[in-house]
């Protein structure tokens, strides 16, 4: 037996150009999009292996921090800038930005997580929702993409909101932390979820910050999880690729 709310809801509540919008949003930054996501652990892996991490406490407090003082902010502050220039057609400012988001990856492992999640984000949502003007504009930076510049730029071709996709964004991203934390330590999927629930309030101020700061606002103060990236290579048994 089907249950539903006392008051349907009507197909006019949900314009068509939205609900386009919506799907494709969900789309993109859900799990089974395949950019490689499931492959990279951000520095969490020798997070664990070092002891840093080791329960659903001490993982909030580490994706706490890198969320609204390390990666999480500055990425959600490329993804704004990046929509921006693109919505305005401004190939010259998308190709500094662009610039500017690869050189502030803090280690070789990071930047190949990035930009193969760019690259990919970029070829796939192409091939499967081509739009005018998207080739042009990568085309004319100067560097590959990184995964939240690409984002960005996708969405803004797509006329999806900026505000639906910082913070569908910052959740795919927190749930790729947890999801890959939840086979290193293990966690089981209740406390998964419960990690989850304990960042709603972080995510949500990361991406209002994101949405008002400037360029001159990025920086990170994330440095032991910077210190785990660049361990990382060097870590003797892996499960990820960062």
């Amino acid at each position: 037996m089907l249950m539903t709310t006392s008051e349907p809801v009507a197909v006019r509540d949900l314009a068509e150009g939205e609900a386009a919008a919506l799907y494709r949003l969900m789309t993109w930054l859900s799990p089974a999009f395949p950019v490689g996501g499931f492959s990279y652990s951000s520095g969490i892996e020798w997070a664990v292996e070092a002891g840093d991490i080791v329960d659903t406490a001490t993982l909030a407090d580490w994706l706490d921090a890198m969320l609204g003082d390390g990666s999480g902010f500055c990425d959600a502050t490329f993804l704004v800038h990046a929509y921006r220039a693109a919505a305005m057609g401004e190939d010259a400012t998308l190709s500094d930005i662009a610039e500017l988001a690869a050189a502030m990856v803090p280690s070789r492992e990071r930047q190949l997580e990035t930009t193969s999640q760019g690259r990919a984000f970029i070829d796939i949502a192409r091939a499967a929702w081509d739009v005018d003007g998207l080739d042009a504009m990568v085309a004319a930076c100067r560097t590959p993409l990184v995964y939240p510049v690409a984002v960005g730029v996708v969405a803004a071709k797509h006329g999806v909101a900026l505000a639906p996709t910082v913070h569908a964004f910052l959740h795919a991203l927190v749930s790729n932390w947890i999801s890959a934390a939840s086979r290193l330590i293990p966690l089981g999927q209740t406390d998964s979820q419960r990690v989850l629930v304990r960042l709603e309030a972080a995510a949500a101020a990361t991406a209002y910050r994101a949405l008002n700061a400037i360029l001159e606002d990025l920086g990170s103060a994330t440095f032991r999880a910077d210190l785990a990236s660049l361990r990382h290579e060097t870590q003797y048994t892996r499960l990820f690729r960062s």
